[in-house]
């Protein structure tokens, strides 16, 4: 989906668009990610935006929310699904600012934030993104 005039994609195609890119990232990565629950929503919380010490909601694309690989263990018992949120008006101001396809700008985040969240380098995921 390229940026054009017209009604700006919902959160539910967004979510469409998420699933779809999801099954093209190499299985290296989305092997991490099998159980994580993609949602979207507008903007973060304000608590999301305090945690991280960024001023303007439309900085965040996306964030990877649970438990990072190395705390969990089989012996704890689970309160929360991980999640990776993606944040609908951000990611349209950048699709529509950088002209790029809606469907490039999910894979993205959703590459980084696995990614970021199972301590891949930013070259990994570079490499990732060029594979595929």
């Amino acid at each position: 989906m390229n940026a054009r005039e017209g009604t700006p994609p919902t959160a539910g195609d967004i979510e469409e668009i998420a699933a779809r890119v999801f099954e093209t990232i190499p299985e290296t990565l989305r092997k991490h990610a099998a159980e994580v629950r993609i949602r979207v929503v507008e903007f973060p919380t304000a608590e999301v935006m305090r945690e991280m010490e960024i001023d303007s909601s439309f900085d965040l694309l996306g964030l990877y929310q649970g438990v990072p690989i190395g705390d969990k263990s089989v012996s704890d018992v689970r309160h929360d699904i991980d999640m990776i949120f993606l944040y609908r008006r951000p990611l349209l101001d950048y699709w529509v600012e950088n002209n790029a396809r809606l469907e490039d700008v999910v894979r993205h985040v959703l590459i980084h934030e696995i990614g970021h969240h199972f301590g891949f380098s930013d070259d990994d995921m570079e490499d990732i993104e060029e594979s595929g």
